[in-house]
């Protein structure tokens, strides 16, 4: 059960701001996008994260219903992640504020530095 479960929102943005704050939320499920990726292949896409960050955001994101992890009883241990349903309804909107920070720093002068999902809309039908 989600600690957002008992929250009382004013607002349905103060609902989603709550569940995809902080740095690196948004990015963990960018990355995800319509992937299946394990712990080191998202620290790799993020090298400025640390290990119990990008462990407690991931804890957060499963908590809260946007991600799923499957963790495979192997030796050397194999955990994967992936979005779920609800996880995937986020693409759109993370689509929308890769597009607008593109415009953002273009019209500042920078160059967007990062490399990430490409949206393949409509996405792709999960296995149930």
């Amino acid at each position: 059960m989600s600690d957002n479960d008992d929250k009382i929102y004013h607002c349905p943005l103060e609902a989603t701001i709550d569940l995809i704050d902080g740095k690196w939320k948004c990015l963990i499920l960018w990355h995800l996008g319509n992937s299946v990726l394990r712990f080191g292949q998202l620290q790799r896409m993020m090298p400025a994260v640390t290990q119990k960050m990008l462990t407690q955001q991931l804890r957060d994101l499963e908590r809260d219903g946007l991600l799923k992890r499957q963790a495979y009883a192997e030796i050397p241990p194999r955990v994967e992640y992936e979005l779920t349903e609800l996880g995937q309804s986020l693409l759109p909107i993370l689509s929308s504020m890769c597009d607008w920070g593109t415009h953002y720093l273009t019209a500042r002068g920078q160059m967007a530095a990062c490399k990430g999902f490409i949206p393949d809309y409509p996405i792709k039908e999960r296995k149930a």
